[in-house]
């Protein structure tokens, strides 16, 4: 029973599979594996947004939406209602074609990611044997889309958004690949589903999780904070720096294009953190061996709420940085540790097994991080911050 259950979605799709024609088989599987995933995500998009403004206006102690339905539920309804009505303005010397393209081809590299996902228990889109190079590859259409969007809007602010935005995307997609390394080293594999049925296993009710290694808790801490900045979160907001740029690359955007990019963001945010789950966090699996009998998707999602409630714990107490710190922290401190921690990753694959190999791989982790976080913070000058409620 605990196996059907858990199957459920994999069973149906096989039975309205069986019961069509032979020659259409190809194409309706195809469409019952993606159509799921065009549909929940962007259903989950409206939903963290409410969570989002609920959230960040307990944490800062003001109202979040109360008004549209019973505590704000149809609040989501209503932002799509705007973005569809409001009008599209287009700045008259634009790249017309080009400013259109955009967001359509940012959504679309965004949604390509998903494909190679496993959100369950043979519950994946498309099983490729390299499919964490397909996700970073797709991913860097990105970097792309914004620079169109900066460039054929013909505005300054725009182009200076964009070329901000490009510039802190590629600084921490070096780190964000280096310590997803570490996990295809351990695993020998690029395919996300064998990746995470090599985390599925026990020892006692314990899971075999590789961010439970000291090279993995390392790669585990440099991929969330390069996810943060390669999802323009904050405290790595720049590109949206309302103070410099007005709205950096999407500033002549409107209507249902800018929904798009908004879309987009968020969309690359699960993205992100589904890789992060399926890397470090055992995918499916559940955390502990007696819980097993819980649907695999069950455990999936409620690991990826978590991850998005720490985006917006995040974003509601941390400062923007400036623009030099970003860099700065980004080429001075990410970057050494990610190829330290790829050094770490080897030596624990060859040590023998032990408490040994916990010390070492734990010293070439720790030592490294004092250093360079000492080394980073000379000749700066801290300050103690008071905050207070507003009345």
């Amino acid at each position: 029973m605990t196996e059907t259950i858990d199957q459920i979605f994999v069973i149906l799709k096989h039975w309205l599979v069986g019961h069509v024609p032979t020659a259409v088989e190809p194409i309706v599987s195809e469409l019952l594996s993606v159509v799921p995933i065009i549909l929940l995500f962007p259903l989950l998009f409206a939903l963290i947004t409410v969570m989002e403004r609920k959230g960040l206006g307990r944490i800062q102690n003001r109202y979040g939406p109360n008004r549209v339905g019973p505590c704000g539920i149809l609040q989501p309804i209503a932002d799509g209602i705007k973005t569809l009505t409001k009008e599209n303005i287009v700045p008259h010397s634009a790249d017309k074609v080009v400013h259109l393209l955009a967001p359509l081809l940012l959504v679309m590299a965004t949604f390509l990611g998903y494909a190679v996902l496993p959100v369950g228990r043979n519950m994946v889109a498309a099983n490729m044997d390299a499919g964490v190079l397909f996700f970073f590859a797709v991913g860097s259409m990105t970097e792309l889309s914004v620079f169109m969007a900066g460039w054929s809007s013909r505005n300054k602010y725009s182009l200076l958004g964009a070329m901000r935005a490009i510039a802190q995307m590629i600084s921490y997609e070096v780190p964000l690949i280096l310590s997803s390394v570490t996990v295809i080293m351990a695993a020998g594999t690029l395919s996300t589903v064998s990746i995470v049925e090599q985390q599925s296993g026990y020892t006692g009710i314990f899971p075999h999780w590789f961010v439970f290694t000291p090279w993995g808790f390392a790669g585990f801490v440099l991929f969330m904070i390069a996810a943060t900045a390669e999802s323009n979160r904050s405290p790595f907001d720049l590109p949206e720096g309302e103070s410099e740029l007005i709205a950096g690359y999407y500033t002549e955007y409107s209507g249902f294009k800018f929904a798009l990019f908004f879309l987009a963001e968020y969309l690359g945010m699960m993205s992100i953190s589904g890789m992060a789950i399926t890397l470090f966090l055992g995918g499916w699996a559940a955390p502990l061996s007696f819980l097993t009998w819980i649907p695999s998707y069950l455990w999936f999602f409620g690991k990826l709420f978590f991850f998005i409630a720490g985006f917006i714990w995040i974003r509601g107490t941390l400062p923007r940085l400036r623009m030099d710190q970003l860099m700065n922290f980004a080429w001075k401190f990410m970057l050494p540790m990610a190829l330290i921690n790829l050094v770490t990753a080897g030596v624990w694959r060859f040590m023998p097994t032990g408490i040994l190999r916990w010390l070492v791989c734990s010293a070439m982790v720790v030592a490294p991080y004092v250093l360079l976080g000492r080394g980073f913070m000379l000749g700066k000058r801290l300050e103690k911050r008071t905050y207070r409620f507003a009345d």
